[in-house]
């Protein structure tokens, strides 16, 4: 009798240690590719917000409290992402940042959205994320169908072709910009041809000589940068050399190193502006190099993210979902970006795309409209 009840005063010990933690803590999640062939952007989602974390929790926390990072690897999944959404919500995470895919974001919106907790992508592009109309999902990056007006507007105005190649992974986000695209090109230029190939394949060369046969003077691809370093090498060594464009996904350094710097010279992409050219980034930068090295495409809109959820958290003085989604509508954010403001659907009220170019193995501004 005795043991047993020794043996029952130590487990509610345990069970009240447990409890105390959690409630000594906030959680937050981070979630996207930690692993595969995107696990790259990953990391820098990851970076982004230890970095932002760790200065807050050097500060005191949140609230009086200690922040608590909760990385899930969706692996670029739909399912997978739907998985570790519900781990989140019983691990009891009080904001998301993530995920970096829309395929991914889109339908772990639907599990945040019913469990009450705040979202923000720093990188899911496609307008179906904040056109459903969830009141606690945001981002901090553009939209489809504004990048894909941008490329083209440059296509016709700029460049003035007329014979456009499309290409996308059949990817939410892949086809989504593709089409985007496509639709701003409307009668200013000829799609002769459009078409998707799957997404971790790795032989292209049967795609890009039925487009060769069209005679393209463009290739545009949506899709992400494994598929698009590959889609370059490829259409050069069977002599395709036609410019390429592609937009936020491919942006890494990752495609030139797979394409190869010769191959590479002179493709195209819609992104936002060189946050070196940011006064408000400087400081960013320095302390992400310091730590991290070199500076991701999406690691400062992942810092951004996560310093917005928990200001909201601050002005909310409480981690309750709704209140928390509120203070993101109702306030307006000093980042590394500058300001950010959020619209009634969860967009940003300012998204500048620009067009880089990728130039003796690095990328450029190039264009801005």
């Amino acid at each position: 009798m005795i043991k047993r009840l020794i043996l029952f005063l130590f487990a509610v010990v345990i069970l009240f240690g447990c409890v105390k933690k959690g409630e000594d803590t906030i959680k937050i999640g981070i979630a996207g590719p930690m692993t595969g062939d995107q696990a790259k952007m990953g990391m820098d989602f990851k970076n982004g917000v230890t970095l932002a974390v760790e200065e807050w929790n050097n500060k005191g926390g949140v609230l009086g409290k200690k922040l608590e990072l909760v990385v899930g690897d969706d692996q670029r999944d739909p399912k997978q992402a739907v998985s570790i959404a519900n781990k989140f919500v019983t691990q009891g995470a009080k904001g998301i940042i993530g995920h970096f895919n829309s395929s991914c974001s889109i339908p772990a919106s639907d599990v945040y959205n019913r469990a009450g907790i705040p979202m923000i992508t720093p990188a899911s592009t496609n307008p179906q994320l904040t056109e459903k109309g969830y009141h606690g999902v945001f981002r901090v990056c553009g939209r489809d169908d504004q990048q894909g007006k941008v490329a083209a507007d440059f296509i016709t105005s700029k460049l003035t072709l007329k014979k456009i190649a499309v290409i996308h992974d059949k990817t939410t986000y892949g086809q989504g910009l593709a089409d985007e695209f496509k639709k701003f090109l409307g009668d200013k230029a000829e799609v002769v041809y459009y078409g998707g190939i799957v997404q971790g394949d790795k032989d292209f060369k049967t795609v890009l000589t039925s487009i060769k046969e069209k005679k393209p003077e463009l290739i545009f691809f949506g899709g992400i940068y494994p598929e698009g370093g590959l889609l370059v090498k490829q259409s050069r060594e069977i002599g395709l050399n036609v410019p390429f464009m592609s937009g936020d996904g491919v942006i890494d350094p990752k495609f030139i190193e797979i394409a190869g710097a010769d191959a590479a010279e002179g493709t195209y992409l819609t992104f936002s502006p060189d946050p070196k050219n940011i006064p408000s980034a400087k400081t960013f930068i320095e302390q992400y190099n310091k730590k991290f090295g070199e500076l991701g495409p999406y690691s400062i809109y992942a810092y951004d993210a996560a310093n917005i959820m928990l200001k909201a958290i601050e002005a909310a003085k409480s981690t309750e979902g709704r209140a928390i989604m509120d203070q993101l509508h109702a306030l307006e954010f000093t980042g590394a970006l500058g300001n950010i403001k959020f619209d009634a659907k969860g967009d940003v009220t300012v998204a500048p795309y620009v067009v880089w170019i990728t130039k003796g193995g690095s990328f450029v501004e190039y264009w801005k409209p």
